[in-house]
Formats: structure tokens, sequence, C-alpha cells
């Protein structure tokens, strides 16, 4: 059984975050990178600047040291990289009274498995102090050795006629989609695991290790087996817009409890729920959001599919469009749907525009009208 590969031995491979994880360590004292687990947090960090003590919190002794003498361990060197601090949110104290009392561009970089922002303990710790990014898998593009998304920050700058040839001079890849779903963007599946069975194997050791270890460390979670079945069961709607009362009949857990797990896999960075477009942002808040996961091999792996469905490759552009999103852009990316069932499948706004995006899984798709980012101010 193949439990989890190590990252050391896959060459580096530029990714998007890079840049804007350099300028962000000359200006703010703490930098905090989120993502799953083998993303490759580890690898972006360490590679982004060498000078530095590195620590990571997998480690059994150095994960003691934080819980008993954290002043002390972070104190060793002028510049520290922590990864997987969400394992000791107690360590952030730490760190908050390093910074308050020398406040150092890149002092500190931070990664967690979870996205820090919601953990109460943690962003407040935090507060005023820190820039954060987030990491997704590795786009298709990255995993092509090229520090790109895709073009979507060129659709804000460049005049809507001008699209079709801005999308002609695109330099790409083919590859059909269903072999991108499949694939997925977790680092070593991707480049290093091409036989089906080892592939099979790696996803039920990290789905094992995700449960068993890094779900712990965030949630109180009495049932594993309860958890698998929620994720399951959210796997098999990816692209619907989450309805829990489904989801209680399905599973056969309270509300309640399917509230508190699907919060912890929105923590844990393995869920993410695409709110609903509305120009009244505390209405985005209240609307009920469209599910997705993090990536799709997993999620494939998950719900025991034996191919992708359209809703995967929705999926897949999503994907890339976190990662664009994650990588230092002011854009969100939500959906839109009117009460008559008219939909568009993601609306990205940008710098207060809008871009709706429609996904087709055709070689043939219909243009019935394109227009340029709506201002919405």
């Amino acid at each position: 059984m193949i439990i989890i590969h190590a990252m050391n031995n896959i060459a580096h491979k530029p990714r998007l975050a890079e840049e804007a994880l350099e300028k962000a360590l000359k200006t703010f004292p703490v930098v905090v990178v989120t993502g799953t687990r083998q993303s490759g947090k580890s690898t972006l960090v360490q590679h982004a600047q060498k000078d530095r003590l590195y620590l990571s919190l997998d480690d059994v002794d150095v994960l003691e040291q934080a819980h008993t003498y954290p002043q002390g361990l972070i104190e060793q060197s002028p510049k520290v990289t922590i990864d997987e601090v969400q394992r000791s949110p107690d360590l952030l104290l730490a760190v908050k009274r390093a910074v308050d009392k020398k406040r150092v561009p890149g002092q500190f970089i931070l990664t967690g498995s979870a996205n820090l922002l919601l953990m109460k303990r943690v962003s407040e710790s935090l507060a005023g102090r820190a820039v954060y990014f987030s990491l997704m898998p590795m786009t298709r593009r990255e995993l092509l050795g090229r520090r790109s998304a895709g073009i979507w920050e060129r659709f804000f700058s460049t005049p809507s006629k001008e699209w079709p040839e801005l999308i002609e001079k695109e330099e790409s890849v083919k590859e059909k989609w269903q072999a991108v779903a499949r694939r997925g963007g977790y680092p070593v599946p991707a480049l290093q695991t091409a036989d089906a069975e080892e592939r099979t194997a790696w996803f039920a050791g990290y789905a094992k290790t995700y449960l068993e270890r890094d779900l712990q460390d965030i949630a109180n979670v009495s049932s594993l087996v309860d958890v698998r079945r929620l994720m399951r069961a959210v796997c098999l709607r990816i692209g619907n817009i989450v309805n829990q009362t489904e989801l209680v009949r399905d599973v056969g857990l309270s509300q309640p409890t399917v509230l508190r797990h699907l919060n912890a896999l929105e923590t844990s960075c393995q869920l993410i729920r695409l709110p609903a477009y509305r120009v009244n942002r505390t209405k985005r808040l209240i609307k009920s959001p469209k599910a997705y996961l993090t990536d799709t091999a997993l999620a494939l792996y998950l719900a025991g599919e034996s191919g992708p469905r359209s809703s995967h490759l929705e999926n897949t552009v999503l994907t890339d469009l976190m990662a664009w999103s994650g990588a230092g852009t002011d854009a969100e990316i939500m959906y839109w749907r009117t009460t008559t069932g008219e939909e568009v499948d993601f609306v990205i706004e940008r710098s207060k525009l809008l871009l709706p995006v429609e996904v087709k899984a055709t070689t043939n798709p219909k243009f019935s009208r394109c227009a340029s980012p709506v201002d919405v101010r």
C-alpha cells in the first residue's frame, strides 16, 4: 500500500504564487500559505527563501517543543518558516509576541493544511500582522512547467472584440478534459504515478491520512466513517447547490452534525463552497452556495466514479480560477442563478468589474452574446 510519497524528489516546477510570495516577504512580517496537504506548500516556501530556519510540526520533536517551549523554538533564527502550523495554534501567540517586539519583513512564513482565517484562535493572533495566500493543487499549466493558471488576468485588460485573437495566440497543449480531471493537481500522483492501481493506492492513503490526522487537528470528529460518507455524498453532488436537507437524509446524520462536518471540510481546504453573486454583499452570505472539491481526481476517488462528468470539467476550471485568485489578486469567484433557473457557472468580480464564465463540455459551443466585463460600481 502506498500511503503518501514525499515530494522532495520531484523537480521544482514554477508556481503561480511564487512572485506574489516574494513581494510579500519584503513587506509583511508574517506570510501565511494555506492549502491542502500535498498541494506543494512546503516546496513553495522552501524555494522562496533558502536562508531561513525550517521547522515542520509534522516532526514529533518539533511539535512537542511547540507545545512546551514555543518561544525558544521560534527564537533559534531571525527568519523562520513553520510548516503545518495548525497543529499547534498556541504557537501563534509566540509568533505574535515576536512580531510585536521586533517587526521585520519576512520574519515568519507559516503554512497550514487549513484555512487559518477560518480558525478563530489563529486569525485573532495574526490580525494586522499577516498576509494570506491560498495554494491550490497544481494547475494544468503549472504541471507543464508554466507559472500560470490561464489568461483570466488578460480578459480584464483586453477589449472583448480582441478576445478571440487573445485566445488564438495563447500557447497551449491540447488534452482531453477528462484526462485532466482524472489526473488532478496533486504533484505526486499527477507527475510521478501513471499506473492506475498506484494512483488508487495513493488516494486511499491520502484520504486515510486526512481523516485520521489532518481533520482531527482542527475539528472534534467522533466518527470518521460519518465524515467519509458525507464526503462521498458531496463528491457525487459536485457543481450542485448545497442542499443540507438532502445531505441529512442521504447520510443519516443530524443537520447540526452535517453543518459542522461541512465547515471542517472547508476549513481543511478540501471543500469549496462557491457563493452566489449578489450586488448586496450581505445577501451573498445567506444564499445557498455550490459545492466543489479542491481536486477533481480526489473527488472521483471518494465518489467511486469510473469517469468524470461535465461537473468535473466545471470543477477543473474552478480550481484554475481559485489558483489565480489565491495568488495575490483581488478577484472573487462566485456563481449566478435566477429564481427561474437561469444560471452562469462562474462570475469573476475584480476591480469592480464582472466577468461571466460559462463552461461547456463540447467542441462546438454556441455563442449568443459576448460582452466586455461589466462595471458594477
